[in-house]
């Protein structure tokens, strides 16, 4: 019988949107329609936040902080944040189903988890206006989660527990060393630590690379191995039980992870 009873994914980077690409492009649309120029390096950093705190995280770097002071005359406030996620989240909503394929193995990995008679969770940093189109398009392909918990849903969301605080509830899942949580964000990563979790940080097909996969696969296995590495490194901080390339490597860790708690070992 196994002792874990739900894993949690994430979903841009995770199991959808290799490269988790969907946002970059919108951060970068958006502030340049307050005539201020980002990069994508920049609007990656915060990436896994809710996205009103991404924004606030990307106005809190001083070279966009002194950039807004010089255009608009004053430092970036609250209020500022609130005008630029107004621009946000409708582009957002425009793009995300470019985005919508499935990571290769996903689906697999999910029905085989399911086979285990393990519950299958979701939480994002997604609003649900957003999720209300990325949701149906993932579900035709095999990922159709026992609940979402989306930004916005609570009073805070990532890096605290407060998502998957919901799932337990939604799921009806505890204590909270039987759920694993899944994501390819630090943020993601810190959500599962403070809720007494497992945690898998996803390397190569999340934020920390960035990389569709056809680039990808156009690299050698020496630049993979390099792309691996400065993801392990992001993600490192932030303390995951364990790292996987792509949710398509995840069984072993599940099957390592059961192996821990018949032990007796808690995250």
């Amino acid at each position: 019988m196994s002792r874990l009873k739900a894993v949690v994914f994430d979903w841009a980077g995770t199991v959808v949107d290799f490269g988790s690409r969907a946002p970059m492009g919108v951060f970068v649309e958006a502030f340049a329609r307050f005539g201020i120029e980002v990069t994508i390096a920049e609007a990656r950093g915060p990436m896994g936040r809710p996205k009103w705190d991404h924004i606030r995280a990307m106005f809190d770097l001083p070279r966009i902080a002194a950039a807004w002071a010089a255009r608009h005359g004053s430092a970036p406030t609250d209020a500022d944040v609130d005008r630029l996620y107004e621009v946000f989240v409708p582009l957002n909503e425009a793009v995300v189903t470019d985005y919508a394929d499935l990571v290769p193995g996903a689906a697999e990995t999910v029905a085989r988890l399911r086979a285990r008679g393990l519950k299958i969770g979701s939480t994002t940093g997604y609003t649900r206006s957003i999720m209300d189109r990325l949701r149906p398009i993932a579900a035709a392909q095999g990922f159709a989660p026992d609940n979402l918990v989306c930004a916005g849903d609570l009073a805070e969301g990532r890096p605290t527990p407060m998502n998957l605080y919901r799932t337990f509830l939604d799921l009806g899942v505890w204590p909270a060393h039987s759920v694993v949580k899944v994501d390819d964000t630090g943020v993601g990563i810190d959500e599962g630590i403070h809720a007494g979790c497992w945690t898998v940080g996803v390397l190569l097909s999340g934020n920390a690379a960035g990389l569709a996969p056809e680039e990808l696969a156009a690299l050698t296995p020496a630049e993979v191995d390099a792309v691996r590495a400065a993801a392990r490194a992001t993600l490192a901080p932030h303390g995951p039980h364990y790292v996987v390339d792509t949710v398509a490597d995840l069984l072993p860790v599940i099957d390592a992870i059961e192996a821990r708690l018949a032990r007796g070992e808690r995250p």
